[in-house]
């Protein structure tokens, strides 16, 4: 299973990186008269309602998904981490202040909260991602708190400041580094997270508008012929379940 998680990633980066090598045709052209067939041969994920093949538009569609994603834990890993550093080594007000502001984050439902920053922010690709990763920022905060917490009671850590080391360098050289393990463990879960929350939103209609290809408005546009054309809805869902279930794979390893 662990090779088949990093192949899933891997694929999914190549479709992302040089779709061409993948398919031939073009993902916003269709013929009317390939409409809604079924997959074969010629169309590995069959066509859609204006005949667009499908397959070539989930390929081109895994540049928004993937983008979206990890700018998504981009803006998560790198507020969340910073402020769980501050939190956790300056202890005091500072400390109960940060953590009392991430448990109220914490205690807003992800999908709302991102909806709400959406509203602030507009719809697009671009602002759907960083509303996924500021919903994110109280769960890299708390983990990354309590790891400097650990870490900063260590006997190497007394003796940097010991021998005359700044605060600002010993965080940098010994505590931050020795911390980001299981932070970096929470991005490859928060990943796959990410893309599920960007696909949910994208098919709520707040992502890439059409007719640009992005994995949840594909599931939307094929809900409406779900009962005759199934694999409209059907192949672009496998495709972001797998990438989801990869990313939490490779979590547990990384961990």
């Amino acid at each position: 299973m662990r090779w088949l998680s990093w192949a899933v990633i891997a694929l999914v980066v190549l479709w992302a990186a040089v779709p061409s090598l993948f398919t031939g045709y073009d993902p916003l052209a269709g013929v009317p008269a390939e409409k809604l067939r079924e997959p074969s041969a010629a169309h590995l994920f069959g066509t859609d309602a204006v005949g667009r093949d499908l397959f070539a538009r989930v390929v081109h569609g895994s540049v928004q998904s993937l983008s979206g994603a990890l700018v998504a834990v981009g803006v998560g890993l790198l507020l969340g981490t910073l402020l769980g550093l501050v939190a956790g080594s300056v202890r005091g007000v500072v400390d109960e202040t940060v953590m009392r502001i991430m448990d109220v984050l914490l205690s807003v439902p992800g999908l709302l909260l991102a909806l709400t920053m959406i509203i602030l922010l507009g719809p697009g690709t671009v602002n759907v991602a960083i509303a996924v990763g500021v919903g994110s920022v109280a769960s890299f905060a708390r983990l990354a708190r309590a790891e400097v917490v650990r870490v900063r009671r260590a006997d190497y850590v007394e003796a940097a400041f010991g021998s005359g080391g700044t605060f600002a360098g010993v965080l940098v050289r010994h505590v931050l580094p020795n911390s980001l393990g299981p932070v970096i463990a929470l991005s490859a879960l928060q990943f796959g997270v990410a893309i599920l929350a960007i696909s949910t939103l994208g098919f709520l209609g707040y992502g890439a508008e059409p007719p640009t290809p992005e994995w949840g408005l594909l599931i939307a546009e094929g809900r409406n012929y779900l009962a005759t054309s199934w694999w409209l809805t059907t192949l672009p869902g496998a495709v972001v379940v797998a990438v989801v279930l990869a990313a939490g794979r490779i979590s547990k390893e990384i961990r």
